[in-house]
């Protein structure tokens, strides 16, 4: 088992939404919050513009108007459309209007719908054959109506809407891209927009009282990236990208303490489906760990118990394991075997590995003792590894014990000790421990298989036995008593 730990959620560069949450609730000005967050920035305005977003793609989408709208294509006709929806595929063909040639700008007195969602301004529709393109174009304050509500909280303090509003306008204008069919993405690829129906009276106010103000740095506009929670402390650009961008800086963020994954996990992962997602041919053996200057993972080393291993960034490890930062502590848990069956009165010894712990404790629980309970610390060597023998009574389970933490779960199943002896009356014997009742059956082999001859019950002391001399052949007893206890077996006899 693999078990993570780790702090914040989202990439770590720039804000930290839940620290500016926390920045506004004591007092601190939008500005003095987004100058915390991108150092050595300034405020200022931008020239007004126009976004296009990227609200659909694939190969087809509805639009609809409530009321009489236009299509006007790419030569500058312009033909009225009814009321109603409009179904467009990757073919890119207007039924009504064949002479009309793509790309095609359809525009209405009302928001236009996309998939059932409203947007303001004009809908372009495009595509290369294979797919479809469906792009809002709009003025970019009107986009960020749709967008501040959608990556924070409309009830949030007012300085803390007015910096995310100055962040997406900023992060809008530095992300332009004039070679491309749009923009920006209408999902969290770039920022969250939700069109009309996310617009909220708070968030709208914001934007308002912000209209025009970006980040500036050395005069242009800063590329200002931003993310939910830091777990107490920002990431560099250069820690997290290879890449020095000088106002993505880390800094301290203490108020992020508000957000509900400042701390989180731990997170239980399958070791061996860690090992395939990672590609590995073997089981995972160890994880070693190397931290940037923020405390996030810039490399992880996993090795398996063939000595093959894999190197990755961070990044590459939260993306493959879908963890929520770069901010993690992973720590192996294993406990073997998994599974085994021992004989009665004998002994088992359990190994295993605990990578990153400085305490740990075995657990166990039996049929006849359903709830888990403490089974004895486990001494950890310098490289975590440990051993101890158990000698069960029953059929038991077993699990390492960590904190909160529950893993590597083992269980050893108990057969009873069949002693059987041949005797000139027959064959006899007895089974450990002592069960009363308890069904034997005398079995002879033919072949693979083992056929059962007779049966009989123990008596009060767990002896047994057959009468009648025995036909030449290989002969075994067989005792499955229950009582937590697995099928038992006695030693092969040869009959003469």
């Amino acid at each position: 088992m693999l078990v993570v730990s780790g702090h914040g959620w989202g990439h770590g560069l720039g804000l930290s939404q839940w620290g500016a949450y926390g920045y506004a609730k004591h007092g601190w000005s939008y500005g003095r919050i987004l100058a915390h967050y991108y150092s050595g920035t300034t405020l200022g305005v931008a020239r007004k513009a126009t976004v296009r977003v990227l609200v659909a793609s694939g190969k087809r989408a509805t639009l609809s108007s409530t009321v009489p709208w236009t299509v006007t294509d790419a030569t500058g006709q312009t033909a009225k459309l009814d009321p109603g929806p409009l179904v467009l595929t990757r073919v890119l063909t207007l039924g009504a209007q064949p002479a009309l040639q793509p790309p095609f700008t359809f525009a209405s007195t009302v928001p236009l719908a996309v998939g059932g969602v409203a947007y303001r301004g004009k809908i372009v529709a495009s595509s290369d054959g294979k797919t479809l393109l469906v792009t809002d174009v709009l003025d970019l304050e009107q986009y960020l109506k749709g967008v501040v509500p959608m990556e924070m909280p409309p009830t949030w303090s007012p300085e803390a809407l007015k910096a995310q509003a100055v962040a997406a306008r900023s992060y809008a204008l530095a992300n332009l891209a004039p070679d491309r069919a749009y923009d920006l993405y209408g999902d969290t690829r770039s920022q969250g927009y939700g069109g009309v129906a996310a617009e909220t009276s708070s968030t709208n106010a914001a934007v308002d009282a912000t209209t025009g103000q970006v980040v500036l740095y050395s005069g242009k506009v800063a590329d200002t990236l931003y993310f939910s929670s830091s777990g107490g402390r920002t990431a560099s650009a250069l820690e997290a990208t290879g890449i020095a961008v000088p106002y993505l800086v880390s800094v301290s963020d203490p108020y992020d303490t508000l957000a509900p994954y400042h701390d989180w996990g731990p997170v239980l992962l399958d070791a061996t489906k860690v090992a395939k997602t990672l590609k590995l041919s073997a089981p995972i053996a160890d994880v070693q760990v190397a931290d940037g200057a923020s405390g996030r993972v810039s490399a992880v080393t996993v090795v398996s118990s063939d000595d093959s291993q894999v190197t990755l960034t961070g990044n590459q490890v939260r993306g493959a394991l879908g963890l929520r930062s770069t901010w993690f502590t992973p720590t192996l848990l294993q406990l073997l075997p998994a599974s085994k069956t021992m004989t009665y009165g004998g002994a088992v010894s359990l190994t295993g590995v605990a990578r990153g712990v400085d305490s740990l404790s075995l657990e166990s629980k039996t049929a006849a003792l359903p709830d888990w309970t403490p089974a004895g610390d486990l001494v950890l060597g310098p490289d975590g590894s440990f051993a101890t023998i158990v000698q069960p009574q029953a059929t038991t389970q077993y699990r390492l014990a960590w904190g909160d933490v529950r893993a590597g779960l083992a269980k050893i199943a108990v057969a009873p000790r069949v002693d059987a002896t041949e005797t000139a009356a027959g064959i006899q014997g007895a089974i450990a421990p002592v069960i009363a009742g308890a069904t034997v059956y005398l079995q002879q082999q033919s072949g693979t298989t083992w056929t059962t001859l007779s049966a009989t019950a123990t008596d009060g002391s767990g002896s047994w036995s057959f009468a009648g001399v025995l036909a030449p052949g290989s002969y075994r007893i067989r005792c499955a008593p229950g009582q937590g206890l697995a099928a038992g077996v006695s030693p092969t006899l040869l009959a003469q």
